[in-house]
């Protein structure tokens, strides 16, 4: 039955990606052996939690360095530097068996939209697997303390425990899948149900006496069920919830099948030469073929790899796991050590791991670009529109750093806003300030605050972030109809402003900048300066900046800064004539027009000053944003009244 479990999670590893489920099925099985060991153990009274977890890292460790510090070296030479900090974050998770929670935490951070698909990303599921590998033990041991003196009831305390996992976990990962399901991808908690139906599966696999021919129906059904999942269900989008119940059921029907020794069987699938020979390295080969896959991408520059590429990929990956189970596995696997030896040979090998990911840190940094130049004569930014570019210089932010150019307005006094899940942030200040500014509406305009900054403390204003991530300041939810949170945020925010009574407000006048052009003032912008208007709050609306097909920084960094080839023409995104010039609109509102201040007379360009504008497809980079206070003061004074 173990090698039958083997050469299934061996079929996930090395399909061809179409199987979807297949890290369900996974922890399906983990749960499955790891439930059976710990049940005998427990009966036997030799429950050994020490002994354990010494082989855990003696067995997962040894070949997780390997790679991760053979990913570091190859990430250093082939990754481009954009890419650095988020490789570096994601190994050292990786390296602490977190790497499910450090990408959980991205799914939810609007500022880490521009993550892409890392060299460790799948380490996520080992993550998992480790931390019910700690954990169930524990439990395994507390159940078997209090079923000490009637031993015979252990095996019911187990099913019950079990079974309270299974509906609470898979209760929690339906609910938190329908409400935010890149969270819930990524959670502990929403897979603990696949460890254990497997466990249970582990306990009662044995009490029910089918008949061969229901196992040979299992088995098929089983099979045909995984092969038909990839098929049907997109995993990246609809996992775990409900739609994980269809692989864990029938891997759990495959399991079920066994080995049932008929010619009809569908064990003879899964336990062919073939089949046992990837089981021997199966575990090098999880961890080797995704870092293989993504450098072997980004070395040609390309999103897909190809009919080619791919047997190149499967080739190398199961080369460098072959050479990592002979060299690695099998020698350490023979050494004697004593559990205590175990323990700092494997905190020496993460220690090694975090001190080649702080080397490469420290590299990255080396590369960054001070800005303390920002807005001087070879950095100016914005004013070189107006002055003329100066000569080139590496730009500011460097390639290593752009995608962490974010202005952070969490770092000033936050407080939730009645009950949605956003903060209003205010600006700390050392004496009362002459105006209090509220800045209010989407990720554009908190990046706009960076122009705002110096000419607040200029003034000795206070600026006040309500801010909110894909939800501008509006009457409905402008780009996902079916945001009811975004409508409350809004809703609540002009509450906030009754409340607050700010001497001015800073949004947006017009969204969606693109080639098109298709610009536009929503009336529900215009219904809310309205609502302002009656709390005789001024309002200064900034034309929203323009949208790209594309990421900046990549393009910069595939084309160069030569004839502007990431830029756009003024004209493909911006009309002569804003969109709110032939819009009824209230007094109290004054308008910034960004366009001039992003673009020259015919071109908005990727690089103004030797500073990169965007840090991906639509952000103004905060570097650049610094740079227009000086440009823009005269009329952010003038409408803000002092």
């Amino acid at each position: 039955m173990r090698a039958l479990a083997v050469a299934l999670v061996v079929f996930h590893h090395v399909s061809d990606g179409r199987v979807s489920g297949g890290v369900d099925v996974f922890f399906l099985i983990s749960g499955f052996l790891l439930t059976g060991q710990l049940a005998r153990a427990a009966a036997r009274g030799r429950l050994d939690l020490r002994a354990r977890w010494s082989r855990m890292v003696r067995r997962l460790l040894p070949s997780a360095t390997v790679v991760l510090l053979g990913t570091v070296a190859a990430g250093a030479l082939l990754l481009p530097e954009t890419r650095w900090p988020q490789t570096v974050r994601e190994i050292v998770a990786t390296a602490l068996f977190v790497e499910n929670w450090r990408l959980a935490a991205d799914a939810v951070d609007y500022t880490a939209r521009n993550n892409t698909t890392s060299v460790v990303q799948h380490f996520w599921s080992l993550s998992i697997q480790v931390q019910f590998f700690v954990a169930w033990p524990l439990a395994v041991a507390l159940i078997a303390l209090v079923a000490r003196r009637a031993p015979h009831r252990l095996h019911a305390h187990l099913t019950a425990t079990l079974l309270g996992l299974f509906v609470a976990s898979l209760s929690f990962s339906v609910a938190l899948t329908a409400t935010d399901q890149p969270l819930a991808y990524f959670h502990s908690l929403t897979r603990l149900w696949e460890f254990a139906l497997g466990g249970l599966l582990a306990l009662w696999i044995d009490r029910i006496p089918w008949t061969r021919g229901e196992r040979v129906a299992f088995g098929w059904v089983g099979v045909l069920g995984l092969v038909a999942c990839g098929f049907v269900l997109d995993g990246g989008s609809v996992f775990p919830g409900y739609a994980a119940l269809w692989p864990t059921l029938c891997g759990a029907l495959v399991l079920l099948g066994g080995v049932t020794r008929s010619r009809y069987g569908a064990h003879r699938l899964l336990v062919l030469r073939q089949a046992q020979f990837l089981g021997g390295v199966s575990f090098p080969l999880y961890l080797w073929h995704w870092p293989v896959l993504v450098l072997f991408m980004v070395a040609r520059d390309q999103d897909e790899v190809g009919p080619v590429g791919g047997v190149a990929v499967i080739a190398v990956s199961v080369v460098l796991a072959v050479l990592t189970s002979r060299f690695v596995e099998d020698p350490l696997r023979h050494v004697r050590v004593s559990d205590g030896d175990a323990y700092r040979y494997g905190a020496a090998a993460v220690t090694v791991v975090l001190l080649a990911a702080a080397i490469w840190q420290f590299g990255a940094g080396q590369r960054a670009v001070p800005t303390d130049g920002l807005g001087g004569p070879q950095y100016p930014g914005a004013a070189a529109l107006v002055d003329g570019e100066p000569e080139a210089a590496p730009l500011i932010p460097a390639p290593v750093s752009v995608y962490e150019d974010w202005v952070w307005v969490q770092d000033w006094d936050c407080v939730p806003l009645a009950e949605v899940r956003s903060d209003i942030c205010t600006q700390p200040v050392e004496a009362p300030p002459q105006r209090r500014v509220l800045v209010v509406g989407d990720s554009h305009l908190e990046q706009f605050i960076a122009a705002l900054v110096p000419i607040a403390r200029q003034h000795d204003w206070q600026l006040i972030g309500a801010l909110r991530g894909a939800c501008p300041f509006s009457t409905v939810s402008e780009l996902d109809p079916n945001d009811a949170e975004c409508v409350a945020w809004n809703s609540a925010v002009v509450d906030k402003i009754a409340e607050l009574r700010p001497d001015a407000v800073v949004t947006l006048a017009t969204r969606d900048v693109r080639s098109g052009p298709t610009e536009q003032t929503p009336p529900g912008f215009i219904e809310q300066w309205r609502r302002l208007a009656d709390l005789d709050i001024p309002v200064l609306a900034v034309r929203d900046n323009p949208r790209f097909a594309y990421d900046v920084p990549d393009c910069v960094r595939r084309h160069g800064r030569d004839e502007d080839p990431c830029g756009v023409d003024r004209d493909a995104v911006y009309p002569a004539d804003p969109p709110y010039a032939q819009l009824d609109v209230p007094s109290n509102v004054t308008f910034l027009d960004l366009a001039d201040y992003v673009c020259d007379d015919t071109r908005c360009p990727a690089v103004i000053g030797n500073v990169l504008v965007y840090l991906d497809d639509n952000h103004l980079t905060a570097s650049y944003a610094t740079t227009l206070a000086p440009v823009i003061e005269d009329q952010v004074v003038s409408a803000v009244g002092g």
